[in-house]
């Protein structure tokens, strides 16, 4: 069972839906629509984990690269960040090898936000 659950705000939420499929590999686990027919809130998922996200009308500043991230576990990161590399997302960091056996890279979404991405599952 799932405890934690980021929550994402995105100017077009459909487009984030389609561009974190693409890019990131997650799948739509359910999306809500408001009576206008925009998104009010969607579920997407990856592996075991899921994200929440919905819309945002106010223009949010670019968050700094160490601001703070997500760290989502993935089994192959030169896969997923050539994935996320062909889909347009910004490499903020090359994968690597860290001190503690992961290999990890990060990358800005659509929106600015910094995802971190590894294979160390704690």
């Amino acid at each position: 069972m799932r405890t934690v659950y980021p929550i994402f705000r995105y100017p077009d939420p459909r487009a984030a839906i389609d561009w974190l499929c693409s890019a990131f590999g997650f799948q739509v686990h359910a999306v809500h629509e408001a009576p206008d027919g925009t998104v009010a809130h969607a579920e997407l998922i990856l592996d075991t984990g899921m994200i929440m996200l919905g819309g945002r009308t106010d223009a949010a500043p670019r968050p700094a690269d160490d601001d703070w991230s997500v760290y989502v576990a993935v089994p192959d990161v030169d896969a997923h960040c050539a994935r996320a590399r062909a889909a347009g997302a910004e490499i903020t960091r090359e994968p690597f090898d860290t001190d503690y056996g992961s290999r990890d890279y990060a990358a800005r979404d659509l929106a600015g936000t910094v995802w971190s991405f590894g294979t160390y599952r704690p």
